[in-house]
């Protein structure tokens, strides 16, 4: 997540990023600015899924291993299907990731 993010830090730098707080922790020493709810299995997952219902978010980068089973996957499923319901874009692995950053590039070059 971490060496991804990177690829995009100066359009990073102008967006308010949420995360758990595991991974905020990593994005954070890497030298992004960053909002850290909880733990994911503690509720983080739930925390930003409540705002992709509210739609405070724009877009939800959560990159998971297929091979691996979460010890909180439901939590998983929840946020997952709530981006469905709400219309958020998400992305669950880099490519996925990729195309939506560079969809909000082009979107931000050409005024839309």
């Amino acid at each position: 997540m971490v060496s991804f993010l990177l690829n995009y830090k100066p359009v990073l730098n102008k967006v308010e990023l949420v995360a758990t707080n595991t991974t905020g922790g990593l994005v954070e020493n890497a030298g992004l600015r960053v909002t850290r709810l909880l733990s994911g299995p503690l509720g983080g997952d739930a925390q930003i899924a409540a705002m992709a219902a509210e739609k405070k978010l724009d877009l939800i980068v959560f990159f998971r291993d297929p091979l691996d089973k979460h010890p909180h996957e439901p939590d998983v499923q929840m946020l997952m299907r709530i981006c469905d319901v709400h219309n958020i874009p998400l992305a669950t692995n880099i490519a996925a990731a990729e195309l939506l950053f560079k969809g909000l590039l082009y979107k931000k070059d050409n005024g839309s």
